[in-house]
């Protein structure tokens, strides 16, 4: 049983059809923690463009497999796109961080990626 995503969406949107469900996860596990990389560099270098790009790339998939840091993630996209300096947000990006790891080790047991 999932803890850290959720696969309501995901069925929906591939009308449970079972080997949809698997591309889409493949994909999570393909594009996703590339993505949370770019934004762990990019943050402390505050290389807002990259935060931005990343963050916005993220997030279809973040709501689509409801990890529940989407609102966290918007903050760390908003950071990048207004270029906030002033602004910590070393919290957003660390629960963003640890729910794409959580849910990257668990799609890929559950899934046998």
């Amino acid at each position: 049983m999932a803890k850290h995503y959720k696969l309501d969406r995901v069925r929906d949107m591939a009308d449970n059809d079972e080997d949809f469900v698997m591309a889409l996860a493949a994909a999570f596990i393909e594009e996703v923690p590339e993505d949370a990389e770019r934004l762990r560099k990019a943050v402390p270098e505050q290389d807002f463009y990259e935060t931005y790009q990343a963050a916005h790339k993220m997030k279809p998939t973040i709501e689509l497999f409801d990890l529940g840091v989407y609102d966290e993630l918007i903050v760390v996209q908003d950071w990048g796109k207004f270029e906030q300096a002033d602004k910590n947000i070393d919290a957003q990006l660390q629960a963003v961080l640890t729910a794409v790891e959580n849910a990257t080790n668990e799609i890929k047991a559950d899934f046998g990626l």
